[in-house]
């Protein structure tokens, strides 16, 4: 068996939220501002290999009234990660020392992924990386699952997905993946227990 894992929300606990609610004095605001300008969709584009430059660009010119705002959402990107599951990282450290494969398949800005490996030294573990703003291919389209097949020499049914998203988790099943919808990281040890 091999292991196919994603980062935010399986190792990371980033959400732009932690950052900005001491930005923002108004709650509607926040809310607004997180769900109509720099919203999941829009950082998604980021993710799939647009400069981060160019996202920030389309966010002024349609909600110039934000530009302090939007210009912060990248350059404190690393506040938006409030801590990592240590489940999750001990898991890792598990799995390596029984010589099992694993693997990332991440939908990550490459311009904010840059130094996370020195930031974070647990990435190392990994066998392999595919950060989806380095190849513009992202979650959960299919493109981007090939390419992880082809490149980590996976077969599908002899490797465990395991991804916050349903969405992620649905297009892996498509293409025979085992997979695990990790809703509650602290829950992952006793998922993948049946995999072991």
């Amino acid at each position: 068996m091999k292991f196919l894992f994603d980062l935010g929300g399986v190792f990371f606990d980033w959400n732009p939220n932690y950052f900005f609610k001491d930005i923002f004095t108004s709650e509607n605001d926040l809310e607004y501002f997180l769900e109509k300008v720099c919203n999941d969709q829009w950082n998604l584009k980021q993710d799939a290999g647009r400069s981060i430059k160019e996202g920030e660009n389309e966010a002024k010119q349609n909600f110039p009234k934000y530009t302090k705002q939007i210009e912060m959402y990248y350059s404190h990107h690393r506040e938006m990660i409030k801590s990592t599951f240590n489940e999750s990282v001990d898991l890792l450290k598990y799995l390596k020392s029984k010589k099992y494969l694993c693997y990332v398949l991440s939908n990550w800005s490459s311009e904010t992924f840059t130094g996370m490996i020195d930031d974070y030294p647990f990435l190392k573990l990994f066998d392999g990386m595919i950060i989806s703003g380095d190849e513009k291919l992202v979650k959960p389209q299919k493109e981007i699952y090939e390419l992880a097949i082809s490149r980590f020499n996976l077969i599908p049914n002899n490797t465990v997905f395991i991804d916050d998203k349903f969405e992620n988790i649905q297009a892996a099943k498509e293409l025979n993946f085992k997979t695990i919808h990790l809703e509650n990281p602290i829950k992952i040890k006793e998922l993948i227990k049946i995999y072991l």
